[in-house]
């Protein structure tokens, strides 16, 4: 199997029910939130790229961040992961608060995240750069390197990247440089690398981002995975076919604040999403709307590269 299959079925989704009875408001308590902003703020100069209230993430669940474009996602996504600070405000994973913790300790807390631009090493094969996931290793030192309990932790660190390169089918792709792969190679590796913490929130920001039609399913599958596990996931994401497939739950923001929460179906019909998108023009579905302003797009432009897995 190659990377550019689909991934395995998956179970029911185990958090189907976790939302019957929430009403689809901006910053409605959810029944187990595993994550909690509380009146997150950030300024750049005079302007307001952030101000948020309350916000719950529900625990097991796949949510979306979605937004017009300069909604501030992706300053919150910062913030949310310890990338850049709020101006005032506190985060809360698991009831602790982690408003102003590096992700490198977010990490070792269960909270990880992968990039719209993926950050592999171009110059080193894929299982190194998966090896550099993983959390406490002792360090490469020549007196360590002898020393049996680093070699035993060496060998536990590679066989959990084959397990997962296998669990992403990226096995044959192994000892290939990073530099190699195709952008949606690169997603499928950032995410599995992600896991190597075995955290247990996945933040993704745009996993599909200038992936192939192919790679998509591949990718979504696997992200479906995730939840299967009873991870919790937040992802950004424009691509609304993808925001109706894999949410649960959608979150929607708008010049820096959150203005509606909800399943995919109330989203669509939110006048103030609708709004926020296409300003007065009230008479159409809001996901139909993003499609046809998305194969305009493509239709204007003159062709991009064909990305082979």
């Amino acid at each position: 199997m190659t990377a550019d299959q689909p991934a395995p079925a998956q179970p029911v989704n185990p958090v189907a029910g976790a939302f019957d009875g929430v009403d689809p408001e901006p910053g409605v308590p959810k029944p187990d939130p595993i994550l909690v902003v509380d009146d997150i703020t950030k300024h750049f100069g005079g302007l307001r790229a952030v101000d948020v209230h309350h916000l719950e993430i529900q625990r097991g669940a796949i949510t979306a961040l979605i937004g017009p474009n300069g909604a501030g996602k992706t300053t919150f996504f910062n913030l949310l992961t310890g990338f850049d600070r709020p101006d005032s405000g506190s985060v809360y994973l698991n009831g602790e608060s982690i408003t102003r913790v590096a992700p490198h300790r977010l990490a070792s807390r269960g909270m990880v995240r992968t990039f719209q631009l993926t950050k592999a090493l171009t110059r080193m094969p894929v299982i190194d750069n998966m090896k550099l996931g993983a959390t406490g290793q002792i360090g490469e030192h020549f007196w360590q390197a002898l020393l049996p309990v680093w070699r035993r932790q060496e060998a536990e660190i590679e066989a959990q990247a084959d397990a997962l390169l296998e669990r992403f089918n990226l096995t044959h792709m192994r000892d290939e440089y990073a530099g190699t792969l195709s952008g949606g190679q690169r997603k499928l590796v950032e995410m599995a690398r992600a896991l190597m913490t075995d955290p247990t929130i996945v933040m993704l920001d745009e996993p599909m981002a200038g992936v192939n039609p192919a790679l998509t399913q591949s990718l979504l599958g696997h992200v479906k995975s995730l939840r299967a596990d009873g991870r919790t996931v937040i992802f950004v994401e424009h691509d609304m076919d993808v925001v109706q497939d894999i949410s649960d739950w959608v979150v929607v923001m708008a010049e820096g604040a959150i203005i509606a929460e909800g399943r995919p179906d109330d989203i669509s019909a939110d006048e103030r999403v609708i709004d926020a998108y296409l300003g007065s023009h009230h008479d159409s579905d809001l996901f139909e709307e993003f499609e046809n302003e998305q194969a305009n797009e493509q239709d204007n432009e003159p062709g991009s590269p064909d990305e082979h897995a």
